[in-house]
């Protein structure tokens, strides 16, 4: 005799996990892309009105912006998760992951004190952070809609 059990996914465990891996994974690769002086916006960035910039040079102040990207990472999955996790494909989260970096570092980062204003920065600044943004987005974006609209992972496991 069989038995038909479903597995369903906690969406606000998922959400959390893709947040917390999106943030230490794209977030080192931020502190790759600072190291490698392909930009000159730091992993901090997000607590640049908290911290005095040298601090946040350093590897304490590059830890304490790694946590904060790390939460920020969380919080957008979440958004995402709650708004827009039916859509499909891929380019849904790099829009998501555009549109975030639009917000940062067009609108809220240098008014905020956070980003350069964007006629400060130079062109590998600009284009390294917009692709690790679209990078990011991709994760949180694509890794959510794969789990809530792939029909395959919920076909009934057999018991036996």
């Amino acid at each position: 005799m069989s038995e038909n059990v479903m597995i369903k996914t906690n969406r606000w465990l998922f959400a959390l996990y893709i947040g917390f891996f999106a943030g230490l994974i794209l977030g080192a690769l931020k502190i790759v892309e600072q190291y490698l002086k392909f930009t000159k916006i730091v992993i901090g960035f997000l607590v640049e009105p908290f911290f005095k910039h040298d601090f946040l040079l350093t590897w304490q102040g590059t830890l304490i912006g790694w946590g904060f990207f790390t939460l920020f990472s969380i919080v957008a999955a979440y958004l995402y998760m709650v708004t827009l996790w039916r859509l499909q494909g891929p380019w849904w989260g790099i829009a998501y992951g555009a549109i975030w970096w639009c917000a940062l570092y067009l609108l809220i980062g240098p008014l905020a004190g956070m980003t350069y204003w964007i006629d400060d920065l130079d062109l590998n600044s600009v284009i390294s952070d917009f692709c690790l943004f679209l990078v990011w987005g991709m994760f949180i974006g694509y890794s959510i809609a794969v789990e809530y609209t792939d029909e395959r992972a919920r076909e009934p496991i057999h018991k036996t």
